[in-house]
């Protein structure tokens, strides 16, 4: 074996490792584990401190100090929540029991949807337990296809991947998957993607939180050729882990009148607003920690956008 392919392997039989104590202690024991492990991330060693307080710091410019610095260490928390959700879905979620952990609020209209001969699109950010909401759809009868981007250990790849498809969620590879994505929208499948990922230079400038960013075109491209409604879900966290809410914050839907999303600037503008509006209401459960606002155009480009 290649010295890289031993650190892979040993690196999943650590993650595995940690994956089986957390299975194994009590669910309030995790809770205290992820508030220590957080306030080491964010008050001892400072990870990604400065790509955090800028984002909250432009995000809730109203915030002091103090106040940034507590979203932070909850953000963290969080995100180590998530991955104890993770580990204990498969044995604590089963078809029988699914309302003792999940309420479901305003999906309706989703089910509609989902439930007729077109393709639908559903989009969410990385916010509360998205693993969680695919997860929960496959559980209730309605496989998803995701795009999502290979790690860079195929060992742990693997291991997620197998989370993932329990339940009849499959996942498509964000390079070179597009021919899969218009086979699945083609025979009125439904395709999920996490929406919040920076797109370069070349992608759809819209306002997120009052700032220029750059999201895939792909999305709103895909509901408008294939006249798939856009559903905009997410599956936040409520008082305590295990417990979550799935919500539908809005649909779009393309062959309504006067819709205002006929473009794709306009339609990846409203979904991106609806995630917003999501995120405002949780701010410690959104990935801080990401370079959404990364604007690397020219000062020429930037200018002529902005006219």
């Amino acid at each position: 074996m290649q010295r890289g392919t031993v650190i892979d392997y040993v690196v999943c039989l650590v993650v595995r490792l940690l994956i089986c104590f957390a299975q194994a202690i009590r669910q309030e024991t995790g809770c205290a584990l992820a508030r220590v492990v957080a306030w080491l991330a964010a008050d001892v060693l400072h990870l990604r401190r400065s790509v955090v307080d800028d984002n909250l710091r432009h995000a809730f410019p109203e915030l002091s100090d103090s106040q940034r610095r507590q979203l932070a260490r909850r953000m963290w928390e969080h995100l180590f929540l998530l991955v104890l959700e993770v580990a204990l879905a498969p044995r604590k979620i089963h078809e029988t029991n699914w309302r003792q952990h999940v309420r479901i609020d305003g999906v309706a209209d989703l089910i509609r949807a989902l439930l007729s001969d077109r393709p639908t699109v559903i989009v969410t950010a990385h916010f509360g337990n998205f693993e969680i909401g695919g997860f929960m759809l496959g559980l209730l009868g309605f496989p998803t296809y995701t795009v999502a981007r290979n790690l860079d250990n195929p060992y742990l790849d693997r291991y997620l991947n197998r989370f993932r498809g329990a339940t009849g969620q499959h996942i498509i590879p964000k390079n070179g998957g597009y021919d899969d994505i218009l086979r699945v929208m083609g025979r009125g499948g439904v395709m999920s993607f996490l929406a919040d990922q920076a797109a370069g230079p070349k992608g759809c400038w819209i306002e997120f939180f009052g700032r220029p960013a750059s999201a895939h075109k792909a999305i709103a491209l895909l509901s408008i050729e294939h006249d798939a409604p856009t559903a905009v879900c997410c599956a936040q966290r409520r008082d305590r882990p295990m417990q979550f809410e799935m919500r539908v914050t809005g649909i779009a839907e393309p062959r309504a009148a006067g819709s205002g999303v006929e473009s794709v600037h306009r339609l990846t503008q409203w979904y991106t607003s609806q995630m917003e509006g999501m995120i405002r209401r949780a701010p410690e459960q959104y990935w801080w920690l990401h370079r959404r606002w990364k604007d690397t155009r020219s000062p020429k480009r930037r200018a002529a956008k902005a006219a």
